[in-house]
């Protein structure tokens, strides 16, 4: 049976365009071959410096390159070669103290390669310009990240219109900025007599990509075919889903393929396989709700404010559901969730945790009090216990406390995280932090230094410090969280 895609809402993180570096006056970088129209196409996924005769064996594609030419060798269309042939997005020469000026030879055989070549002014450290793409990587993350789930809370709005199978395919061709299709079970691209027609949103294609959807979703219906089918036709990015295991595909095209376009629509086929699929009585309610609880969706719910609960017992859950007043219930294995505007009160044959009451753009938050409110409740054997809040936490709000971490630390690997946070829990020691991690002191000075220069901060600097702890104990609250 055909998988349906993952509703995951955390996209790649995007390249750095050539044209955003050229545009940094801070950093003065000049573009001496593939200006233009170009510098806007090319994407910058990492940084490296070497000067090495022969870096390329340590790229590994969408770096921009970094050297001095200290090494740099007579023939340079062999060394230009070298590096488009890695797959090195461009190169970046540093004018002084090896060369006075980029060397008429190297510019001519990047330009002859097509390899987009940068001149790196003597007052630009290399440092910076790496620093420069770490941050704008992080920003584009960030913006995706936030585009993804705005998608969300619009799609989830969607599907609760009166028409929502043409409601959501309406948003999800908006949103991407193109055209989707959603074909119904058993039907190949040409309707025949007594079947369902396909159903359409968005723009127009022309005649060479519509013919090339068609026969991609042809492909992934038939009994068999794969997951999810690409293919590109007349400028248009083309994809195929099929949805739950009843033949039915998803087919969209946008002109422009970003990052977070298949979190989005794999988010529009979880919907739309609700939507469209037989499924038990309540089981839309309750994926419905799940989408909810983690897309803090603003646009699907009223202003509330709204109690999450979580509860246990061997009631009818759609009971519970109706003494709450709510039909929005997540009925998994023994622990349900709801979604209320009343507030409850003890009923029997239940034990429930409740949150503090809170608008839709904070549910995520709340359904983690309620997680911990159900945990006192079991250990006191209560029928019912409330969230409470105390302390510094009490301040913030548990969903933005983690929204903010999380872009905070984006621009760290694990493994600097785990470093970062066990140098800041031994106040800094060298020492101890590398006895904690198993290591070696230098080990963990790179690290650090390598910390800074990602994060763009002054790790002498308390209030750093400060936000930095706390940013990681609010990850490190998030991934020990019980899972439900």
């Amino acid at each position: 049976m055909p998988a349906l895609p993952s509703a995951s809402a955390t996209p790649p993180t995007p390249g750095v365009e050539l044209a955003a570096l050229l545009a940094d006056r801070e950093l003065g970088l000049r573009a001496l071959t593939g200006a233009g129209d170009r510098a806007a196409a090319v994407a910058v996924h990492a940084v490296h410096a070497s000067e090495m005769a022969d870096p390329s064996p340590y790229l590994l594609g969408g770096e921009l390159l970094l050297t001095a030419g200290a090494q740099l060798e007579a023939d340079a269309d062999a060394y230009v070669a070298r590096l488009v042939a890695a797959g090195a997005a461009a190169l970046g020469f540093g004018v002084a103290p090896v060369y006075e000026e980029v060397p008429p030879e190297l510019a001519a055989a990047c330009a002859r390669h097509g390899l987009p070549l940068l001149e790196v002014p003597p007052r630009t450290p290399f440092t910076a310009v790496a620093r420069t793409v770490w941050r704008l990587m992080a920003e584009a993350r960030t913006r995706e990240l936030r585009r993804v789930t705005e998608a969300q809370q619009s799609l989830a709005a969607a599907a609760a219109r009166p028409d929502p199978v043409p409601a959501l395919l309406r948003r999800l061709a908006a949103t991407l900025g193109g055209h989707a299709t959603l074909l119904p079970a058993g039907q190949g691209p040409g309707q025949g007599p007594g079947q369902a027609a396909a159903r359409h949103a968005g723009r127009d294609l022309p005649p060479e990509a519509a013919g090339a959807l068609a026969a991609l979703l042809t492909r992934v219906g038939a009994p068999g075919g794969p997951a999810t089918a690409t293919d590109a036709a007349a400028g248009w990015q083309l994809t195929a889903y099929p949805l739950g295991g009843e033949g039915q595909v998803l087919g969209v095209a946008v002109p422009d393929r970003t990052p977070g376009d298949h979190a989005i629509t794999a988010i529009a086929a979880v919907l739309l396989t609700l939507l469209t699929t037989h499924r038990p009585a309540g089981a839309e309610a309750g994926a419905l709700t799940r989408l909810l609880l983690g897309g803090s969706p603003a646009e699907a719910l009223g202003p509330g404010p709204w109690h999450v609960v979580h509860a246990r017992g061997t009631g009818d859950p759609q009971a519970l559901a109706a003494a709450l007043g709510t039909v929005l219930v997540d009925a998994r294995e023994e622990e349900l969730r709801l979604l209320a505007e009343r507030e409850p009160g003890p009923l029997p044959g239940w034990r429930l945790g409740v949150s503090a009451p809170a608008g839709p753009e904070a549910l995520a938050g709340a359904e983690a009090q309620a997680r911990r409110a159900l945990r006192r409740a079991e250990a006191a054997r209560a029928p019912l216990a409330r969230h409470t809040a105390g302390g510094l936490d009490a301040l913030l709000d548990p969903a933005e406390a983690l929204t903010h971490a999380r872009e905070l630390l984006a621009p760290l690997a694990p493994e600097q995280v785990r470093t970062l946070r066990a140098w800041l829990a031994h106040h800094g020691s060298w020492d101890r932090t590398a006895a904690a991690l198993g290591v070696h002191r230098n080990t963990v000075r790179q690290r650090v230094a390598r910390c800074t220069a990602l994060l763009g901060r002054d790790l002498d600097d308390p209030d750093t410090r400060m936000e930095l702890w706390f940013a990681l104990r609010t990850l490190d609250r998030q991934d020990n969280s019980p899972v439900t």
